[in-house]
Parts: C-alpha cells; structure tokens; sequence
C-alpha cells in the first residue's frame, strides 16, 4: 500500500495536499476530487521478490506524477491460498477490505500492455464488487518510448535518430514479442508500427505463449531482407514468465533487450489511466474548487503587496 498507509488497514481516502504558490511554480497537475477512490494495480502474478521490485518503483512513479493519490497492489492469490501474507493483499482481498470500510470501491488498473489471460477473472471479479476496471496500457505511444530505450540500452537501436553515429550491432529488423496469444500479439502491432517510425527498420509482432510465433516472426524477418534481428519484449515483466523470454532468444539465436520493468512512461500510463476513469466533478464541486483557489490566490497576492509596500517605506524611515 501506499506510505500514508497502515499495513494491513483498509484502503485509505486521499487526504489533499496544499497547492504551490508563486509566480514561477510548476503547472499544477490535474486535481483529484476529494473522495476518489484507491487506486490499485493489479499484477498478474503472486507476491515475490521480482513482481514486488518493479510494482513498488512503479507506484513510487505514479505518486510522484500525481500527489495525492492513494495506491495500493493487488497481486494473484498463490498456492491456493487467498492471502499473500505480511503486508501485501490479493485483489480479492482489497476489495473486501475497501467494501467493510464503506470505502469507495478503488479503481483497477491491470498492469499488462495488452490483451492478457488474467483479465477474465480480474473483470469477473470486480463486477461482484461493483469495482471499476480501465483499459490496458498499451497500445500507446511511451510504450514505443520506453521499448525504444531498452533496444537502446541493449546496443540494439540508436537512442536517437538525429544522432548519425553508427552502431555496429544495431538490429536492421524488430520482432516485438508479448504474452497473451495471438490477441495480444495483434494489439502489439499498433504499438510495433510506432516502434517502426521511430526506428526506421521492420517490427514485427509475435506471442511468445504461442508455439512457434517468435521463430515464424524472425523467418519473415530474414526472408524480407534483415541480416541482424533483435527480440524487443513488450512485457512489463510480472505478467511473463521469464523463461518464455529465455526460451525465445536460445531457440531464435536472436539478442533480446530487457522488458519494459519500471521505465518512468510505464508510471505515466498507470497515472493517466487512473485519472481518465475517474467520474467528471461536479458543477458544484468544481465551482468551490475555483473559489477556494481564488480566495487562496488572494491572500498569497495581498501578503506580497503588504511586504512589497513594507518594502518600499522602509528606507524612508531611516
């Protein structure tokens, strides 16, 4: 759960924060009305130290993108058991516990680019709660971003098209793998053709839970012209079996960057996501949030003219 939780206590409402004042502060982020419900991310694995890395660091983004809100994880319940244990919950179990505190039911926002197998039974259960779910991530443009930047990390693609230099080892052709069947694998081509124009070499889409997808992607691939095929997953890691990855680049002899993890475009998503499935304000609501602002804005404008004109007669007093 978030930091201003209590482990183990029911989903807590955001407590707001006070605005930034002054001519040169930041532009203020969209606000979210008091009372909107949790915010909770579903992953689709059990607890464990590789999920739990890239879920925290993620949320940390979030909050950082949109101060205010309250987060929590959800993860799959493991072994048969409902609870995770320690500190950590099953979505299952966020969901009761938000229902007995007469809370707002929380927002589900299932962490996964794509079509995913889990999503039945993430919507299934939400429906008995009355919870709401939102899309998944992708396809999305910071998804390309940040899958750019693991094919760049990786030596596989120039971080920069503007920059000429070469690399040697740079992939003349993209096999965009996923997890989810050949739905996923579908969806993965919007992503993949802004991957494209970004790269200015072929992507090529392909399901790394599909028998025989990726090596049919690379064939096209060679087939078509490309000498140096790399994999890029479009994975955000706790949704994949990391042996699947594993598997795909030994049985290609392909070089494979890294899954998309907690690159901060992932954070984003997850925050404009939430934002968009929360219920318009309104007209009274937002018509107080414009006066109490204002009245703010009055004050902070009368103290600076007070110290401004204490200013002004202070040398003549001298």
């Amino acid at each position: 759960m978030s930091t201003a939780a209590i482990p183990g206590a029911p989903l807590p409402v955001r407590t707001p924060g006070s605005r930034a004042r002054g001519r040169h502060r930041r532009p203020e982020r969209p606000e979210i009305p008091a009372g909107s419900p949790a915010l909770v991310l579903a992953v689709p694995a059990t607890a464990g130290p590789e999920s739990r890395s890239v879920v925290e660091e993620l949320l940390s983004i979030v909050r950082s993108e949109q101060g205010g809100v309250q987060t929590a994880v959800g993860y799959l319940p493991g072994n048969g058991a409902e609870s995770t244990g320690g500190d950590e919950h099953t979505v299952a179990e966020l969901l009761a516990m938000a229902a007995e505190a007469g809370l707002p039911a929380p927002v589900l926002v299932p962490l996964v680019p794509g079509p995913h197998g889990f999503l039945t039974e993430l919507h299934a259960l939400a429906a008995e709660y009355g919870a709401p779910v939102t899309d998944v991530l992708g396809p999305h443009p910071l998804l390309a971003e940040a899958v750019h930047v693991r094919l760049s990390e990786a030596g596989l693609a120039r971080a920069d098209r503007a920059r000429l230099f070469a690399i040697a080892t740079a992939a003349d052709g993209v096999v965009l793998t996923t997890v989810g069947g050949e739905d996923a694998a579908a969806a993965a081509g919007i992503t993949g053709v802004l991957l494209a124009a970004r790269l200015a070499v072929p992507v090529v889409p392909a399901a790394l839970d599909v028998p025989g997808s990726v090596a049919a992607a690379v064939n096209h691939l060679k087939e078509t012209g490309s000498q140096r095929p790399a994999l890029a997953p479009l994975v955000i890691g706790p949704e994949a079996d990391s042996e699947l990855l594993a598997a795909a680049a030994e049985e290609t002899g392909c070089p494979s960057a890294a899954p998309l993890g907690a690159y901060p475009t992932v954070g984003q998503l997850i925050a404009s996501t939430y934002l968009a499935a929360l219920p318009e304000p309104s007209p009274e609501a937002e018509a107080a949030a414009e006066a109490e602002a204002a009245a703010a804005e009055g004050t902070h404008a009368g103290r600076a003219a007070h110290a401004a004109h204490a200013a002004a007669e202070g040398p003549a007093d001298q």
